[in-house]
């Protein structure tokens, strides 16, 4: 059980897949606008990523042993597949928030976080319950920092910044920023 919580907290804060790694970075600048909309957009990243993580799991496990060299592309087609699923089902249950996140949801698709998940958790060699804390742990990485920037854009808007530093400069130094203290864990939890 040691090992499940390490991976998690691992991933969630040390190797954050958005500012340890720079992957969903689209997302992160594009979403991260509105508070509610970067936390319902984190919430479908984390099912889509847990699903992939699961199919990944059975896909390599019973299917790509035969034909490794399918590895990429089945991976392209599991989460492509889902996130259309996903696409669905807001349009169904919540048409506002389909209305809201726009062309990012789409967008899921071809976030790279997801596909980097998949390739991660396959070379490192995670069994299945392994693979699904990694990618509940990259899920919910990559909410706090979608749901971190959005607070702070929210302030901004909010305060008195200089025009200079407002928009895409605010967005770029604030990423940064937040890249370099979750550096910081990475000394926290080795010193431990």
């Amino acid at each position: 059980m040691g090992d499940l919580g390490w991976i998690f907290i691992s991933t969630l804060l040390i190797n954050n897949f958005v500012l340890a790694y720079f992957l969903g970075l689209c997302p992160f600048l594009g979403v991260s606008g509105k508070l509610e909309t970067s936390f319902r957009l984190g919430l479908a990243t984390i099912f889509v990523m847990v699903i992939t993580a699961l199919c990944a799991w059975i896909l390599n496990t019973y299917i790509l042993i035969y034909a490794p060299y399918l590895r990429l592309i089945s991976f392209i087609v599991v989460i492509a597949s889902v996130v259309q699923l996903i696409e669905m089902a807001i349009k169904k249950l919540s048409p506002a928030l389909f209305r809201a996140l726009g062309i990012f949801l789409p967008l899921i698709t071809t976030n790279c976080a997801i596909l980097g998940l998949a390739i991660f958790a396959t070379n490192k060699g995670y069994g299945l319950w392994q693979g699904l804390v990694y990618a509940l742990g990259a899920g919910c990485g990559f909410t706090l920092a979608i749901v971190l920037m959005a607070g702070l854009r929210e302030e901004v808007e909010m305060s008195n910044v200089p025009t200079m530093v407002k928009g895409i400069a605010f967005n770029l130094i604030v990423s940064g920023i937040l890249s370099m203290a979750f550096m910081g864990f990475a000394g926290l939890f080795s010193a431990g």
